[in-house]
């Protein structure tokens, strides 16, 4: 599948599933744009890739403004933009941490989105990165299914409303990134391990892999609308 002459923007491209999809698309030769708010990770991509990298906080709206203002279009944008809060259980969260969540990922996700509609090609598409917590019964997840289930919930009334641009999303399951980097590496490998066992698939899974399931959805001019798990079972397993 080639991108060549193709724009494509991600944001929150900077580390784990985001900087594996800006990857995919520069190896397609695209022309990647990538955003987030590191500038030793922006700059490891840029080099790395050939993209072009921008620190732009996505929390900020008038620093969206200000990056949409510039006179670029674009065929893809791929929202990878995500935060760390909102899991643990529901009798003894501070329910504030829910609140972060939607702060760090939902609202990001969708304020990038209507600022970048000035921006996109109609003939093109956007990709939510959401997360199969969304579907699954597992234990201390109940905050992150309010997060990504109120974005999945969006997606098929934005594809009608938007069309004919293309609006769909991947949900992704435990997979091995920087989102996990605060737990002590050991652990964290024991829990990979765990959930492994756990899975049809087997084992947890990487960010190249759910940067495909972005490449195909991108490139697929007759999918909207649509969630596409990449979960490695993790909707068919009791975790």
């Amino acid at each position: 599948m080639s991108f060549e002459g193709q724009r494509i923007l991600v944001m929150g491209g900077s580390s784990g599933i985001g900087a594996a999809t800006a990857r995919r698309f520069a190896h397609r030769h695209a022309t990647v744009t990538v955003t987030g708010r590191d500038p030793e990770r922006l700059h490891v991509i840029e080099s790395s890739t050939g993209a072009r990298a921008v620190a732009v906080d996505a929390t900020d709206k008038a620093a969206l403004a200000g990056f949409f203002g510039e006179d670029t279009t674009y065929d893809h944008l791929v929202l990878a933009l995500s935060g760390a809060a909102g899991a643990g259980p529901i009798s003894t969260m501070d329910l504030d941490e829910i609140a972060a969540g939607f702060a760090g990922k939902f609202w990001p996700q969708l304020r990038t989105l209507q600022a970048a509609l000035p921006r996109l090609a109609a003939s093109g598409s956007v990709t939510f990165i959401t997360a199969v917590s969304a579907r699954i019964a597992m234990p201390g997840t109940a905050g992150l299914a309010a997060i990504n289930g109120a974005l999945e919930s969006m997606i098929p009334p934005l594809a009608a409303e938007l069309a004919p641009l293309r609006i769909n999303a991947v949900s992704p399951g435990v997979i091995d990134t920087p989102w996990w980097s605060s737990m002590p590496e050991d652990a964290r490998a024991e829990m990979f391990q765990r959930y492994g066992r756990a899975l049809p698939a087997g084992r947890v899974g990487t960010a190249d892999e759910v940067a495909q399931a972005v490449e195909f959805l991108a490139g697929n001019g007759y999918m909207t609308g649509s969630v596409i798990e990449c979960a490695g079972g993790a909707q068919l397993a009791s975790l």
